[in-house]
């Protein structure tokens, strides 16, 4: 039986990667499939349509919230200039120096990758940054990957993440942040890295040109002119931060509070109305496939959690996992191409329902999944080349998605085995 659902999941793969099936499509069919094959009945405990659909499309609810909150708040970093201003002002302080000016960036796209993932993170900080970089003569692959791998810098602190691990893994948030906090560096580390690296590799290329500087003007004239915000609001992506590492708010409570001090700090009372319906139609639009997602995920865990799979696939699944912690972190290493291209260990794909497995299974403990998904998720974040924040940063580059993918991927393969260090060093 447990042969059987690995060929299922297997054909699941091969659906995704042929385009046969939308990732979401093939999710949910999977699980109704899986379901089947366990031996699970249409309705009652441990059924089809009473727990694979009807419990698991609103398992990961909370995580759909804070997704909509987190696209909210983008929108609203977008419309009322604050990313824009941040980026500018950070191209204005680097002038001519190529180095200077992407370090800056990488920060500025290190703090919005903080609130929201994806390509709308990518544009809020790619859409200026990006030609900018490309005009003091950043090579445009290496200006594509400083978007994206100030992104991923900023994922381990994006509270969406810390909701969707916490609801998927069934963790409490601290264990979750504890975690992205001791991951943190190695991102972060491997970013800078990657621009010092990179940057002065390749040398100086000029390719388009944009302009740094500004004439000088009043401060309201030339935030009126520019879109710039006021200072103090661009302190907006890390007050949802503040307010969960600093004080131990909830995520939900956090992003509202974000998205609430944006409007505050940019918006006249008498537009606030409007601007509020305005970015929230915006955020659902952009929030409505990951929460699309997200349902698929959830009908797949809970159909890998029915007694009748975690039987079959127990067996299977511990045969192959190592247990010793220097083989664990080796052979994770080896398997991090497999999070590519959708592959099976995609954590927003099949990799979703295996570490539902290795968790109702018992073969690890629910924090040592964490690792081993957290880690893998930050090499998909950046080089899978059909992830929407790849492809739309190497194509407004001017570049192709595998050559962003050859040239960020060993940077963020030493993240995922950093990840995998402190996974074997503290879960194992």
């Amino acid at each position: 039986m447990g042969i059987v659902i690995l060929i299922i999941m297997a054909a699941g793969v091969a659906a995704m990667l042929t385009k046969k099936l939308p990732t979401a499509f093939a999710l949910v069919l999977l699980g109704v499939v899986i379901a089947f094959v366990a031996g699970a009945p249409l309705t009652g405990e441990n059924s089809v349509f009473d727990t694979v659909l009807q419990e698991g499309a609103p398992m990961l609810a909370a995580t759909m919230i804070a997704i909509l909150l987190g696209s909210w708040l983008g929108k609203l970093l977008d419309e009322t200039g604050i990313a824009g201003t941040l980026v500018r002002k950070i191209v204005e302080f680097g002038g001519d120096r190529p180095t200077v000016v992407a370090l800056g960036v990488l920060a500025v796209s290190t703090l919005i990758g903080t609130v929201t993932g994806s390509a709308p993170a990518a544009m809020l900080a790619g859409i200026i940054g990006i030609p900018a970089m490309i005009a003091v003569g950043i090579p445009k692959v290496t200006a594509a990957g400083t978007i994206l791998m100030g992104i991923a810098a900023g994922m381990p602190f994006e509270l969406p993440i810390w909701q969707f691990f916490s609801s998927a893994l069934e963790l409490p948030v601290p264990e979750v942040r504890g975690f992205m906090i001791k991951l943190f560096p190695f991102a972060l580390f491997a970013a800078v890295m990657f621009v010092l690296v990179e940057s002065r590799r390749r040398g100086v290329e000029h390719a388009w040109a944009f302009r740094t500087e500004t004439p000088r003007t009043k401060a309201g004239k030339r935030r009126a002119r520019l879109g710039d915000a006021p200072w103090y609001a661009l302190l907006t992506p890390v007050v949802p931060l503040v307010l969960a590492l600093g004080f131990d708010i909830a995520i939900i409570p956090s992003l509202l509070a974000g998205v609430v001090y944006a409007l505050v700090t940019t918006t006249r009372p008498r537009d606030m109305n409007r601007r509020l319906l305005r970015t929230l139609y915006g955020g659902f639009e952009v929030a409505a496939a990951p929460i699309t997602l997200f349902v698929a995920i959830g009908i797949l865990l809970a159909a890998v959690k029915l007694p009748g799979a975690v039987d079959a696939l127990a067996p299977l699944v511990k045969a192959v996992s190592p247990q010793n912690p220097v083989l664990f972190v080796v052979v994770f290493t080896v398997l991090v191409p497999l999070c590519l291209y959708r592959g099976p260990l995609n954590v927003y794909g099949l990799g979703a329902g295996i570490a539902g497995v290795l968790i109702a299974a018992g073969i690890y403990p629910a924090v040592a999944v964490l690792g081993i998904t957290a880690s893998y998720n930050q090499v998909f974040g950046v080089a899978d080349p059909t992830s929407t924040q790849t492809v739309w940063s190497a194509q407004y580059a001017g570049v192709g998605p595998q050559q962003v993918m050859a040239r960020t991927l060993p940077y963020v393969w030493f993240v995922a085995l950093g990840g995998f260090c402190v996974t074997a060093a503290t879960a194992l």
